[in-house]
């Protein structure tokens, strides 16, 4: 009874085992998938990123915002603290 089990577990592992390599060496199964929810969380870091760019460009936000900003990015925090406008602060394009 014994080396029934035995035989039949063996059986299943070596199944196991072809199953793996055919389905890793067929072309339509990916290597690696993409997560989709990381795939969304870049995405959502590079808009943020290209925002923060274009107020710094048209001087809605002071540089020191911006480096900030980015720091916050970087750790993977998409809100940013408050924001000081350049044009309060006298450093904004006209003046």
């Amino acid at each position: 009874m014994s080396a029934a089990i035995a035989a039949l577990l063996g059986v299943v592992i070596l199944a196991g085992a072809v199953y793996d390599t055919v389905r890793l060496i067929t072309p339509r199964e990916p290597r690696c998938p993409p997560s989709a929810r990381l795939r969304g969380r870049r995405a959502a870091l590079d808009a943020t990123e290209r925002w923060n760019t274009v107020l710094l460009l048209h001087g809605r936000i002071t540089p020191a915002d911006y480096r900030a900003r980015m720091s916050h990015l970087a750790h993977g925090e998409r809100r940013p603290g408050p924001t000081r406008h350049a044009r309060a602060h006298g450093r904004g394009r006209h003046g």
